[in-house]
């Protein structure tokens, strides 16, 4: 364990940090969309890092043994991974129908 400004940080601290920076840069990324269409935009991105960083929370959480942050992050992504699988499914109707025409 070391300890930086009277912090202590393990390898588990460290997958923390990392989980939470993927979960936070989702609103970064969906913000910068939402400025360059001048509309709210949430692109596919947001959900691939909304499953990345809920994965990597996940996996700190039962680490240690929390289960409010294992609920949480549980069931978020559960919706995160329905919404990759429903723009999914929405790209490959658009495709057939294209296909159609």
């Amino acid at each position: 364990m070391h300890s930086i400004l009277g912090l202590n940080f393990d390898l588990w601290v460290i997958v923390g940090v990392v989980g939470q920076l993927f979960f936070s840069l989702r609103f970064i990324i969906q913000w910068i969309q939402s400025e360059k269409h001048k509309k709210s935009v949430i692109p596919y991105s947001f959900w691939i890092f909304s499953i990345l960083g809920s994965t990597i929370l996940l996996v700190y959480a039962i680490q240690r043994k929390d289960p409010v942050f294992i609920l949480g992050q549980a069931s978020g992504l559960i919706i995160y991974a329905r919404n990759i699988h429903l723009i999914n499914n929405s790209k490959k109707e658009v495709k057939k129908i294209e296909e159609t025409n």
